[in-house]
């Protein structure tokens, strides 16, 4: 028996005399107050939740009719989450059918300073993992998370970084798809379908893209989770070797303290040197 039930065991509906001590013969029970209702209604998980809303649905208590609009409104809320997140998964099993799909993403690609790190991940069907969402709609501590269970479950992650060096040699473009070939080898697996974020980049045969992706379906989500988390834990790292340019915070990217650290003391080895020409003297290539 679980928490929740343990204590509603012990409680009885004040107003109607039905509940669940009916079922424990000689039990002493008493009245539940209208703050204990109030209590099991805002405990009380998304699978608990209903029971609990029809059992106090009529109850007259104005502090219980309060908590239960409270409860039913949060439920709402949580049942319009869950049906976007098994419509990302449904939407997952669509495009690959049968088999593993590879979910693909990267971050760092508008950044200054740092790699490119791309991510591959192959979910499976079960468990679901509630909240995958784009990296960019979740908190800091939501990512971190969401990539530990990831990281538990699932069939398959491969990581590869492009550094600032040969971003610079190659283009952004080549760079990318450097990247994401990495990705999908160091995942290990050979995928069914391979799904990308974003628009065709011609990495390999079983490749499927699909604009906003990574706020679409559950894998490439997943990739875009674990690639945030990565890549921002190598910057902080960074951030202790350069501490200059506020790595920590800006993660590589122009914000205007790391801008103004690059005028006054110019680029490190981590910067993106054909990236960086509008802050400092470059030699011209040509």
């Amino acid at each position: 028996m679980n928490r929740l039930w343990s204590l509603q065991a012990f409680l009885y509906d004040g107003f109607s005399g039905v509940g669940q001590e009916e079922a424990l013969a000689g039990e002493r029970v008493r009245p539940a107050t209208a703050r204990e209702v109030a209590g099991l209604l805002h405990d009380a998980s998304f699978d608990e939740v209903e029971a609990l809303l029809e059992r106090y649905a009529d109850d007259p208590r104005a502090q219980v009719r309060n908590a239960v609009a409270q409860a039913r409104r949060r439920h709402e809320r949580q049942r319009a989450e869950r049906d976007r997140v098994l419509g990302m998964y449904q939407l997952e099993h669509k495009m690959a059918g049968s088999g593993i799909a590879l979910g693909i993403d990267e971050v760092g690609r508008g950044a200054i300073a740092g790699p490119l790190t791309v991510c591959a991940v192959a979910l499976p069907r079960d468990p679901i993992i509630w909240g995958i969402n784009d990296s960019k709609q979740l908190t800091p501590l939501q990512r971190e998370a969401l990539a530990a269970q990831v990281a538990d479950h699932a069939i398959a992650i491969g990581i590869a970084h492009i550094e600032p060096a040969s971003i610079d040699a190659v283009g952004m473009a080549t760079a990318l798809r450097m990247g994401m070939t990495q990705a999908i080898e160091n995942s290990g697996i050979e995928p069914d379908a391979v799904l990308i974020d974003g628009n065709p980049v011609h990495v390999h045969p079983k490749e499927q893209t699909l604009v906003k992706g990574d706020a679409r379906v559950a894998c490439i989500a997943a990739a875009s989770i674990v690639a945030k988390v990565t890549r921002d834990d190598m910057m902080v790292a960074y951030a202790q070797d350069y501490p200059e340019y506020h790595l920590d915070s800006c993660k590589g990217y122009g914000s205007a303290e790391h801008i103004a650290a690059i005028r006054e003391f110019g680029l490190s080895p981590i910067h993106r040197v054909s990236f960086c020409g509008n802050f400092v003297e470059t030699p011209r290539l040509f």
